[in-house]
């Protein structure tokens, strides 16, 4: 597993609760989302496991909804437990990353 891959899981989390924040998605949706932010990384095997893990917590709800093709989608919205974890995260990443950029700077 490359470094960048052990880096991510650890902010897995926080980023899909943020995507999800922004509006009810299904899981293909938010790997093309983490991509477009450069977090080409992140693969199915990973996410969904995450994703279970955010509903197991109550941090996400989840409804089937139909596809205009194919199977149903399971489209995921964020609670408002997720909402305060969300927060959370967003207040430890700040400090982190200030952290990790002055060390390295």
């Amino acid at each position: 597993m490359s470094t960048s891959t052990q880096m991510l899981k650890g902010v897995l989390d926080g980023c899909l609760l943020a995507i999800i924040a922004k509006g009810e998605t299904y899981g293909y949706e938010m790997i093309e989302k983490l991509q477009s932010h450069q977090l080409a990384v992140v693969s199915e095997g990973s996410i969904y496991p995450a994703l279970m893990r955010l509903q197991k917590n109550n941090l996400v709800s989840t409804v089937m909804r139909k596809s205009p093709s194919g199977p149903k989608r399971k489209y995921y919205s964020i609670t408002e437990e997720g909402m305060e974890e969300l927060a959370r995260f967003k207040e430890l990443w700040e400090g982190l990353s200030e952290g990790v950029t002055s060390i390295l700077a």
